[in-house]
């Protein structure tokens, strides 16, 4: 896949997550202990041995620079090819901002023009799943498609996939329409959101859109000319995961005590990789329990933990009780302390002796850096 360019757009609708997307966009939400959203489309692309990769950051750019870096960790830090971030610029002469990411495409569009490869793969980063994307660019390739459409046929009693695109095919399989699911169906081709695409056609689409004023996202600019090309889909079957909205983000996160799902995220199609963080084990004193839970390095363990995803330097001191809770980087849970459904953000503390409690489809969010006592309750 050498002759593809990688292109993930992060321009992606945060407002479902309050205070956990407050300063960083979805894809750099805390994933599973230790990864953050955009490091499984990350290490796909890699993987599957496309090797430059660009990225638009959207308007929430410090999280994305501080965790991408120069591409390391995914090997993307070479002088041929490699990683490039693309972020937002602002015209101060004008009065009005403009909706929408396709300027920040068409601003950027020497990058693909000059890129040396023929053909491009576009995804977003909300879809969390382990791909082999070599399967699908072959057929890409043998089908001379100008546009080729990942999908998953799903069944979604639970409503996970409200908001999603929706694939639609013919009696023979073929590519006939995609649409929005409003969650009338159970069942259904999930559209993953990636794409691999001509460059020829790319640009089509995108001087198209901008002539014409016919849209203001790229998405919404290549399906108003899908009639115009030949459009073929490729079916991937392993789990796929949509970080859309805060109870679908904690349903994510508690799927991976599930040893398989786990092994099907992290490895099947190769290791997710992450910036890498060096720190001691986790040290487990005398009074902890820890059962079916995700703990990561560098935590201090002392209470009950249940069910639950601990990241990394989290401090549980004695007589806390943890369930069914996502604790992210730094934690102070202090004496005393029970929590069931809750969020807590980074360096979040709970001071003695207090309970939150949520519920499963709306469970307590405490944001970054976040001070709960019992005179703040």
């Amino acid at each position: 896949m050498k002759n593809c360019l990688g292109i993930i757009n992060l321009s992606e609708i945060d407002n479902n997550f309050g205070v956990l997307c407050q300063s960083r966009p979805t894809s750099m939400l805390p994933f599973a202990g230790r990864y953050r959203i955009i490091d499984f489309m990350l290490s796909n692309m890699v993987n599957s041995g496309i090797t430059a990769i660009g990225i638009f950051t959207g308007n929430k750019v410090r999280s994305v620079m501080d965790h991408l870096g120069s591409g390391r960790p995914w090997d993307l830090d070479r002088k041929i090819n490699g990683l490039f971030l693309f972020t937002p610029t602002y015209d101060y002469t004008t009065t009005y901002k403009r909706v929408g990411d396709l300027d920040l495409f068409y601003q950027n569009n020497s990058f693909i023009r000059y890129a040396k490869q023929d053909n491009l793969f576009l995804s977003k980063s909300y879809m969390v799943a382990n791909i082999d994307l070599n399967k699908a660019y072959q057929e890409f390739l043998e089908s001379d498609a100008d546009i080729c459409m990942l999908y998953k046929s799903v069944d979604d009693p639970n409503k996970s996939f409200i908001g999603c695109d929706k694939i639609h095919l013919d009696e023979n399989g073929a590519f006939k329409s995609i649409g929005t699911n409003l969650g009338k169906d159970e069942h259904f081709n999930l559209s993953l959101e990636m794409y691999f695409m001509k460059k020829s056609v790319y640009f089509d689409i995108l001087f198209d859109a901008i002539e014409t004023g016919s849209a203001n996202f790229l998405k919404q600019a290549v399906f108003n000319n899908l009639h115009k090309f030949k459009v073929t889909v490729h079916e991937f079957d392993g789990h796929v995961f949509c970080i859309n909205n805060i109870k679908n983000y904690m349903d994510a996160n508690f799927a991976i005590l599930n040893p398989e799902t786990a092994n099907d995220l992290f490895f099947k199609h190769g290791q997710i990789f992450t910036k890498v963080k060096d720190e001691p084990s986790t040290y487990y004193k005398s009074n902890a329990e820890v059962v079916n839970s995700f703990v990561a390095n560098g935590c201090q363990i002392d209470g009950h933990v249940e069910n639950s995803i601990i990241f990394r330097g989290v401090k549980i001191d004695k007589g806390a009780v943890v369930k069914n809770s996502i604790i992210m980087q730094k934690a102070d849970i202090q004496d005393g302390v029970h929590l069931d459904y809750v969020i807590l953000d980074k360096r979040a503390t709970i001071e003695e002796n207090i309970t939150l409690v949520g519920e499963p489809n709306s469970p307590y969010v405490a944001g970054k850096k976040a001070s709960i006592s019992k005179e703040v309750l």
